[in-house]
């Protein structure tokens, strides 16, 4: 490995990736959702429901915790794994180790999730999941910085949705077909490992030379997670309005098979979750990569990110005025139009505003916490709101008051067109 080689790592690329590459990453990021969605959509709900009875709390409350719990972990896990990326001298690169020992860690877990046999287990099980999956996800989604100039990211980021969103389908379709809990957690730790083989065998990691690596530190380290939103304020308003929008989807998504059972007194809510999940999947896949694309070729990126937001608040309230199936259906679809761009172009948009190259692995780590907070504070904010404060109504009503102040607060970004 040569010295241009290795400094190559912190450099700003201008080498476009292909197709082989775009595919093979995005496949890797489709496995680690499966991991994650599968449970999400369908298993865990269901071993709540299993677990719930003689327990002392409702199925909603269970589920609530055990996910919590699992976001919890996934707040410090994600940052974490993506600043020891950053400073990985591996021969085999900073992201590829991480990426390995992160997706083999996440099937493991979920079959020890599986196994579980009450709260604890489960819960365990859960926050094993995010802990090792996150380590892959932080690598998957450094390497784009890493390897992808400016104005591809956006449809390299529309790739890596439509991988998401597959991702999302593919597991919630493994947990329905497999024919059982186990079943379905042996399937989605299966498709977890073999997704990212194709990645890691085929294409070399840019190494970080000792030289590169900055003094090791545990203060420095640790000082290095807080991103001030006065010395980075695009950052910061970056980071809020991805936590926002992501908190509407999350409420949107937490109790989808409860509302369906409970509320829309479907005949097979696990059906009804797989069938809502492919109708937001194809609108979703409809615009994900033309999204990017064309962020791209104007070379504008909030614009986009607002009116998807606008849409999404749209489709969220639909939920609540019309809660029938066809509205359900409808809304669905609705959101994954507006998911689909906001995926790809919010994507591109928080690799344009990162501060070091030397840190873009703890940095987008930290603004993927955007992500996974949403997941902690939508069961603290939907299951009192489902039982005490309105139901299902209510909750859809805040969803999309919160995902439009999102929208309207992508206008604070200035140093982005």
């Amino acid at each position: 490995m040569t010295t241009a080689r290795a400094s190559a790592a912190l450099a700003e690329p201008v080498e476009r990736v292909g197709r082989g590459w775009t595919a093979a990453l995005s496949l890797a990021n489709g496995a680690i959702w499966v991991g994650w969605f599968g449970p999400l959509q369908i298993l865990l709900a269901s071993q709540a429901g299993d677990f719930a009875p003689g327990s002392g709390m409702s199925k909603e409350t269970m589920l609530a915790w055990v996910t919590g719990a699992g976001a919890a972990v996934s707040l410090l896990a994600n940052p974490f794994f993506g600043a020891l990326s950053d400073r990985t001298t591996s021969r085999w690169g900073r992201r590829t180790p991480w990426i390995v020992a992160g997706a083999t860690g996440g099937a493991l877990s979920l079959l020890l999730l599986a196994g579980a046999d009450g709260l604890w287990t489960m819960a365990l099980g859960w926050c094993l999941v995010q802990l090792t999956l996150n380590a892959a996800f932080a690598a998957v989604t450094a390497a784009v910085p890493d390897r992808v100039p400016r104005l591809q990211r956006g449809r390299v980021g529309g790739w890596l949705g439509a991988a998401q969103i597959l991702g999302v389908v593919g597991g919630t379709g493994l947990a329905t077909a497999a024919g059982g809990t186990g079943a379905g957690y042996a399937a989605c730790a299966v498709f977890t490992v073999v997704g990212v083989v194709p990645y890691v065998w085929r294409y070399e990691d840019l190494r970080l030379t000792a030289g590169d690596r900055p003094t090791r530190s545990w203060r420095t380290f640790l000082a290095g997670f807080w991103l001030s939103p006065r010395r980075h304020p695009d950052l910061g308003w970056a980071w809020l309005t991805r936590f926002l929008i992501n908190l509407s989807n999350s409420l949107v998504l937490l109790y989808l098979l409860y509302y369906l059972r409970d509320r829309l007194h479907h005949s097979d809510p696990d059906q009804g979750v797989l069938i809502l999940t492919a109708v937001n999947g194809l609108t979703l896949m409809a615009t994900v990569v033309a999204g990017g694309a064309w962020s791209d070729r104007v070379g504008r990126r909030k614009p986009f990110v607002v009116w998807s937001g606008v849409l999404m608040a749209v489709a969220t309230a639909v939920l609540s005025g019309w809660q029938t199936w066809p509205g359900a259906i409808v809304a669905s679809a609705v959101l994954g139009i507006g998911f689909g761009v906001f995926t790809s172009v919010d994507f591109a948009l928080m690799t344009d505003v990162l501060p070091k190259a030397l840190d873009r692995g703890k940095d987008l780590g930290v603004i993927n916490v955007a992500n996974a907070l949403p997941q902690v504070a939508a069961p603290a904010l939907a299951a009192p709101i489902v039982t005490y404060l309105g139901g299902y109504r209510v909750l859809y009503l805040v969803a999309a008051a919160v995902g439009l102040a999102g929208a309207v607060l992508v206008g604070r970004i200035r140093g982005v067109d």
